[in-house]
């Protein structure tokens, strides 16, 4: 076993789901885009105002980075640039990530061009689109220093905003109103697929908001020299529980609450940002367990499962809405509120084709053979270590068991607060369970294998911890978990979501909420 293997699995289990507190508040490479009604769009662009907005970024009140917007305006068009940096503590450590997106809109709110960027320590990612005419984006996805590998032509059916204009968009086609809903289609180009995002008007409130700021010479910071009193309306998402955001009345957010005891507060640049930077010299490197995101989001298990690896487990899954989730299917089965896992027998691991598969099986199976932006099953230093590891085996089940235990023994289990990238994984050597999950999943259909992600909840010392693992096509649908070096997994990985890295946005309506008490286990 290696080195990887003398890392603390804790660390490891859920740093890969990270990506979602950063996709949360609106700033990870993986962005949404959204289409409006292109005639109140046309109009609410001519009442767009210049400026720039300063954010504090928090979590459980303690201030953890910092964020910015700004809307720069001409004659011919709308410039919207958003930052934001933070230090956040995951696996007993601080992790500094930083996110920026520019967005070029047509004076009528009509998407032009974007362009985002992930920095963190596993290196740069970097997305960025084009209209090509009113339906169609052009849309190219990139890693490190190289150029994008893939650029791919994406139907978006009509105009496409950023997410973080939604609130502009919004507040701008009409006065908020308490009560008013907003249906909005979405892109994903991770994902390249569209999903609806359902917003609601719950409450009107005043904020009183620092307007500018001093220094104060005694204590060598920055305090609010003005305030300004804001009208705001609160929009929640009807559809992913936890986010909150309050907005102006021309579309500015003033205040943002996600799960995971985050908050944006807009502020004075200087009460934002410099004090931020002043702190960050003495702030400490360590985190305590109550500010770990890995230990404040885990759930205690209601009985103890043990250390060996479990055949079957019942739970009973109370606090959230179940409906939308992949609770039911292959290994799991969903009675009401409760969930049986069941690990696949030696039966089940039989597989019912042999390598290379057949054309027909091979259409079938499409999507999930398919190499994709950040997923790089066709890249040649993937096929040549998939072809190595296969070592001419034709039988799919030896041949993901074997890269199921290349992935445990070969990569350090370590934190990384990156969206997984397969062929920088395989040029890394270390990662969280996402991008073991990442490299496993491009090996695999790398192998002919049909291989698809999966996301939920995994059980370690006491607690369940989000979670991600890879399922393989043998007769049926197989758990593995090359993070735990399982083969299959066992039944304590609660499934949620199936599919790729966006799906895992679904979870946000779980953390902070969800309820597991242990119903059976064996």
């Amino acid at each position: 076993m290696s080195g990887g293997s003398k890392v603390s699995r804790r660390g490891a289990i859920a740093g890969g789901v990270l990506v979602l507190w950063l996709a949360g508040l609106g700033m990870l490479a993986r962005r949404e885009l959204f289409r409006g009604d292109v005639a109140s769009l046309a109009e609410a662009g001519g009442r767009v105002v210049p400026g720039a907005v300063f954010y504090v970024v928090e979590q459980g009140g303690t201030q953890v980075g910092f964020a910015s917007s700004t809307i720069d305006t001409t004659t011919t068009g709308i410039r919207v640039d958003d930052y934001f940096i933070a230090d956040l503590p995951v696996g007993g450590k601080l992790h500094r990530a930083t996110a920026s997106s520019r967005v070029g809109l047509s004076r009528a709110l009509a998407m032009r061009e974007f362009s985002v960027a992930l920095e963190s320590e596993a290196g740069p990612i970097r997305v960025s689109g084009r209209a090509d005419g009113d339906s169609v984006l052009a849309v190219a996805i990139g890693s490190g220093d190289e150029p994008p590998a893939d650029t791919q032509r994406v139907a978006t059916g009509g105009p496409v905003l950023l997410p973080t204009l939604v609130p502009l968009a919004a507040a701008l086609q009409a006065t908020p109103k308490v009560g008013r809903r907003y249906t909005i289609p979405v892109f994903d180009p991770t994902a390249m697929g569209a999903r609806s995002v359902s917003l609601v008007v719950r409450a009107e409130s005043l904020f009183v908001v620092s307007d500018s700021a001093a220094l104060d010479p005694a204590t060598k910071r920055w305090r609010t020299a003005r305030t300004d009193s804001v009208r705001a309306w609160e929009i929640v998402s009807e559809s992913e529980n936890g986010f909150s955001a309050w907005v102006d009345a021309s579309g500015r957010v003033v205040e943002l609450t996600q799960p995971g005891n985050f908050v944006l507060r807009r502020m004075a640049y200087e009460v934002a940002y410099e004090n931020w930077r002043l702190d960050g010299r003495a702030r400490p490197r360590g985190v305590t367990a109550d500010e770990d995101i890995l230990e404040s989001t885990a759930i205690a298990a209601s009985v103890p499962l043990g250390a060996r690896p479990l055949s079957r487990l019942s739970v009973r899954l109370g606090n959230v809405r179940l409906a939308g989730f992949d609770l039911n299917g292959t290994r799991q089965e969903l009675r009401g509120d409760t969930v049986t896992i069941v690990r696949e027998p030696p039966a089940r691991l039989v597989a019912a084709y042999t390598l290379p598969a057949s054309d027909a099986f091979r259409a079938r199976f499409a999507n999930e053979l398919r190499a994709e932006p950040l997923l790089q099953s066709n890249a040649p230093e993937v096929v040549a270590l998939a072809r190595q590891l296969a070592a001419g085996s034709r039988d799919p089940r030896v041949v993901a068991e074997r890269l199921n235990r290349w992935l445990h023994d070969s990569l350090d289990k370590e934190v990384v607060i990156d969206v997984p990238n397969a062929v920088r994984v395989l040029e890394w050597r270390k990662g969280d369970c996402n991008e073991h999950t990442q490299l496993f999943l491009a090996l695999a259909r790398a192998a002919g294998i049909p291989a698809r992600g999966a996301a939920g909840l995994a059980y370690l010392r006491g607690k369940f911890y989000y979670h991600a693992w890879p399922e393989v096509y043998l007769g049926d649908w197989v758990a593995v978990d090359p993070t735990f070096g399982q083969f299959p997994a066992d039944a304590a990985h609660i499934r949620f979501v199936t599919g790729g890295l966006a799906r895992q946005a679904e979870l946000l309506r779980l953390i902070g909420n969800l309820k597991v008490d242990v119903v059976a286990k064996g």
